[in-house]
């Protein structure tokens, strides 16, 4: 393996710098540098090789390879009900509006889209959530998308250990959960709410009339071209009325975007009504 200062040089740094913001919109900086080399090292080493420019090489060629290198560079960071303030909003405000503009209507079920779902915390929370609190004879449905086929994976087995099942209220747990050997193993009828799908945010996922968006934390990983886009391509796969939940730190202040701020008590989030 070549000394650090010498792994990967700006003009090597700079194609995989266009590679992955071209396919996933991710952009690295000088910055955030360090991360892309640390992962960049990690691939090299679990395939054999000590060369950035023989690897980047074989990711152009192989499909499957540079999938399984952009999963090594996202970041997963994620836990149960995490910003619980969101939740809360989508219990008190958010499912009590839907209620009310589909009341009347045939389609007495909510359609949800975890974007970057991770290794599936939030959809499952979503899921137990809306399980909770919509009327009897509502239904409900969650994609989970992710960049990551690993965390995919997880969040398809549906398995927990004890430290990360922190944040989940007691009584959810006995009634969505059963007690496995090191933690816990979601119950079927959880599980059978939430498809665990492959999608780059990049590209249009195929959904459409959704009426409630999660995408958390992710579009901050984007520079500003990409995040519009990525707005723009929520906009069009979500019905007439609906919601968008993005992450605590981002936001779509001085962004060309229709969607409508919302503040209430629990937390603030975008909507759209035409």
């Amino acid at each position: 393996m070549a000394e650090d200062n010498e792994f990967l040089n700006d003009a090597d740094f700079g194609q995989y710098r266009t590679l992955i913001y071209n396919e996933s919109g991710i952009h690295f900086t000088s910055t955030n540098r360090s991360i892309l080399e640390s992962r960049l090292k990690e691939r090299l080493r679990e395939k054999g090789m000590d060369s950035p420019r023989a690897y980047y090489s074989m990711i152009m060629k192989d499909g499957d390879e540079f999938k399984s290198f952009l999963d090594s560079i996202t970041t997963n960071l994620t836990r149960f009900f995490r910003n619980q303030a969101h939740f809360d909003a989508l219990e008190k405000f958010v499912v009590p509006e839907l209620l009310t503009i589909k009341k009347g209507s045939s389609n007495a079920s909510i359609k949800i889209w975890s974007a970057g779902c991770s290794t599936g915390e939030e959809p499952y929370s979503i899921a137990m959530l809306m399980a909770e609190i919509l009327p009897p004879f509502w239904k409900f449905e969650i994609v989970a998308s992710d960049i990551s086929l690993k965390s995919l994976m997880e969040g398809r087995k549906g398995f927990y250990s004890d430290s990360r099942i922190a944040g989940v209220p007691e009584t959810y747990l006995k009634r969505y959960f059963n007690r496995s050997e090191g933690g816990y193993q979601a119950k079927p009828e959880i599980m059978s709410r939430i498809r665990f799908d492959y999608h780059n945010l990049k590209h249009d996922s195929g959904l459409r009339n959704l009426d409630i968006v999660f995408c958390r934390n992710v579009i901050i990983y984007f520079d500003e071209t990409a995040q519009a886009a990525v707005i723009r391509r929520f906009w069009d796969v979500m019905s007439s009325k609906s919601f968008l939940f993005i992450g605590h730190s981002e936001s779509l202040f001085g962004m060309d975007t229709k969607f409508e701020f919302v503040k209430t008590q629990w937390a603030t989030f975008y909507r759209k009504f035409i």
